[in-house]
């Protein structure tokens, strides 16, 4: 059955914010949109601000990018999914789901080269998230990713929560936390994965933003 559009009122969103998110009506609109904000570098501290503290700030961090794509699929009439991959000892990463012809693809906001846009063609989310293994690393050079998550489905959260919450969303980040998560590679495997190499050192630092120099 068809999902719900996500009306204004429904949201609790301005007229302009709405009018924004409308006009992504393709995920690859969405995506390019996503690329264009800046990085949240966090500067403050931890943050998981809200769609709305994205739209006004104009940068946002990986699971803030996949909150405001699953708003603009919603409002689209497709359902607003997210995908949580753990990593050891390394940051997490959550990105957007949406399915074209029973495949899934994926929306991303991230400031790396390896964890960005994946197109619809893959038939599971192991598949999914497979394609986001090799490139995932930490400073030690590390391949580090370890589960992912059932879909996740944001309509489980008042929009209040996620949408237009001012002290940011972190009940999500519970709840993220909580969904089953399975397992990517055996024990066995992960003590035989090797470490990237000097040439992906270099390729895999290229960063779309720089992050700004402590005053």
């Amino acid at each position: 059955m068809p999902t719900r559009r996500a009306s204004r009122e429904m949201l609790g969103l301005t007229r302009a914010e709405y009018a924004l998110l409308r006009r992504l009506d393709t995920p690859e609109k969405i995506q390019h949109f996503l690329y264009g904000l800046k990085q949240n570098f966090e500067p403050d501290g931890d943050s998981c601000n809200s769609v709305r503290a994205v739209l006004e700030r104009r940068r946002a961090h990986c699971i803030e990018g996949a909150m405001v794509a699953a708003c603009a699929l919603w409002i689209h009439g497709e359902p607003p999914l997210l995908l949580d991959q753990q990593a050891e000892q390394d940051f997490d990463h959550v990105v957007a789901l949406f399915r074209r012809k029973g495949c899934w693809g994926a929306i991303s906001k991230t400031n790396g080269i390896g964890l960005r846009w994946r197109d619809p063609v893959y038939r599971s989310l192991r598949e999914l998230s497979m394609s986001y293994f090799h490139e995932y690393y930490n400073r030690h050079d590390r391949k580090t990713l370890r589960t992912y998550s059932r879909p996740f489905d944001l309509r489980r959260l008042k929009p209040s929560r996620w949408v237009t919450a001012e002290d940011g969303a972190w009940d999500l980040i519970d709840a993220l936390e909580a969904t089953r998560h399975y397992r990517l590679v055996t024990r066995a495997q992960q003590r035989a994965l090797t470490r990237r190499d000097p040439f992906e050192r270099v390729v895999g630092n290229l960063l779309q933003y720089r992050k700004p120099r402590k005053r």
